[in-house]
């Protein structure tokens, strides 16, 4: 299973029967002694957290959960523990923004409901509005279960999923009530699934329906399709997509690809996509949807981002373009982020779209750019040792900016790190550009595709620990750096090959979005 995001911890019976409160007065540090307020003045001094970054005033975050744009504000919805900076007794945290970029914490939105549906946890989902002034979430629910009864079963766990929902009002969404009962009890009848969770929905025509993330033990990985003309009452219909899986035995399904979650389909262009997130990656398919069939035909595919991004959710913004949303999962020992107070961020918002071939793109949405301060250019000469002896003036301060630069395809390999006075020997990241692999660049060694023909636009957002590497938005990378220290050591740029393919190089710093890294 990917990085905690399902793990159930071993008290999960117990969290059922009492709730938290959410905000740095509910958590409980790894150390007694460490009051909330210490523990907040070590968050706000921390350099390795980002300050740019959607994230929560402390504890654990992982998926996003139904972003929506509503009355003029943007609401992000995220999985979240009240409790401590691990995964475990899931809420949905709730923050708001004007732009996509500058964010205020909310109250958590769900919490889970002793003896309810969702007594185990508040799992992933879909926000939409239902078209009479409510914002309704459909929504994942687990209580412990019975071996023989459960749909997360791995030799150690056992938990029943339901689907779930829930309506808010008012114009900061900060008021939520539940349906008591389950919309969804129980997966279809004679399918032996392999997980049941991450409702979809969406609107076709006068009727709703809804992907749920599944697989069928023994086939593969499955997404579920639902129909419902009130969003309470649903019909199962068929498979919308499906995988055959590795072959390979693990206790989790989703380690093996026999389980997908997360699933997300929307119209796209003139065709539709679907997303779904399995084997410690997020993967899409593009292609043709048979609305009276109501079938998927994928022709397309491939990986959303090649690093550490998963569980991804999208949403249409004020101007109708598709934004992807991404969890950004630790990469370092549980037992460093439990110390840390915090784990996990939401990524930048990224634009979708599909090319003429079906192919899909993807940039960081333009809002991102309002956190620039003034750019500084690396002017070319065309003399490598003048240009190399004034590399170093574009370094980046408080490990916190931007750096782009332009590539010329030719005979020549070449090489782009990053790296920190830290270690000036040791690179952060690394990409190299081999021409007789003209459609990938080796990013930390994983080939992202850039396309055939023209120049390799490669764009770097650095953030405390974090580097979200954009190519040719063809394809992106997402990176996890923890530097030592008690501040944050400048960024700079090395070019070991490749000189004379390099046509622009840029640095920003980019503006933090809070005075003490709390974000809020």
């Amino acid at each position: 299973m990917n990085l905690n995001r399902r793990q159930v911890i071993s008290g999960i019976a117990a969290l059922a029967a009492g709730r938290t409160v959410c905000g740095l007065s509910g958590l409980r540090p790894v150390l007694a002694s460490v009051s909330p307020a210490e523990l907040a003045t070590q968050l706000a001094a921390d350099p390795r957290r980002p300050q740019y970054h959607l994230l929560p005033a402390a504890n654990w975050m992982n998926d996003p959960n139904g972003p929506i744009y509503w009355r003029g504000q943007y609401h992000m919805f995220y999985q979240y523990n009240p409790n401590g900076a691990y995964w475990g007794d899931m809420h949905w945290g709730h923050a708001t923004s004007p732009d996509m970029v500058h964010w205020r914490h909310l109250p958590v939105a769900l919490a889970p409901t002793p003896g309810g549906p969702d007594a185990g946890g508040c799992f992933s989902g879909t926000a939409l509005s239902d078209g009479s002034g409510r914002v309704a979430m459909l929504y994942t629910g687990v209580v412990p279960a019975p071996e023989d009864h459960a749909t997360i079963r791995d030799g150690a766990h056992s938990l029943r999923e339901s689907q779930c929902l829930a309506f808010g009002t008012g114009a900061s969404l900060t008021n939520w009530s539940k349906d008591s009962r389950p919309v969804i009890a129980d997966p279809p009848a004679g399918l032996d699934v392999a997980g049941f969770r991450d409702p979809a929905p969406w609107k076709h025509g006068d009727e709703w329906l809804m992907a749920v993330g599944s697989g069928i033990r023994g086939k593969g990985g499955a997404v579920l399709l639902y129909r419902s003309h009130d969003l309470r009452h649903w019909e199962y219909l068929h498979l919308l997509a499906g995988g055959s899986g590795s072959g390979d035995k693990t206790p989790n399904p989703v380690d093996s690809g026999d389980m997908w979650e997360c699933p997300d389909f929307f119209a796209l262009g003139d065709k539709h996509v679907l997303i779904h997130s399995t084997q410690g990656k997020a993967y899409w398919q593009s292609g043709s949807f048979d609305t009276d069939a109501l079938v998927f035909h994928p022709e397309r595919g491939g990986v959303l981002d090649f690093g550490s991004f998963y569980a991804p959710k999208t949403q249409l913004d004020h101007e109708q373009n598709r934004i992807l949303w991404g969890w950004i999962p630790e990469t370092r020992p549980e037992a460093e982020y439990r110390a840390a107070g915090w784990a996990g961020l939401m990524s930048l918002p990224r634009v979708l779209t599909l090319d003429s071939s079906g192919e899909l793109r993807i940039q960081v949405a333009a809002q991102a750019g309002k956190l620039r301060q003034s750019e500084r250019k690396l002017k070319l000469t065309g003399q490598e040792e003048e240009d190399r002896r004034r590399l170093p003036e574009l370094q980046l301060e408080n490990a916190c900016g931007e750096v782009a630069c332009s590539l010329r395809r030719g005979a020549e390999p070449c090489e782009i790190s990053l790296f920190s006075d830290q270690d000036k020997d040791k690179a952060l990241l690394t990409c190299r550009y081999d021409p007789s692999r003209p459609g990938v660049i080796l990013i930390d060694d994983k080939a992202v595709p850039v396309g055939d023909a023209g120049p390799i636009e490669l764009r770097f957002f650095i953030d405390g620990s974090v580097i979200e590497t954009f190519a040719n938005s063809a394809g992106a990378l997402t990176s996890r750096f923890y530097l030592a220290g008690s501040t944050a050591a400048p960024i700079g740029v090395k070019i070991a090959a490749g000189w004379k393919s390099l046509s622009a190089l840029s640095v920003w710093q980019i503006s933090p979005i809070s005075r003490d890294r709390l974000t809020t």
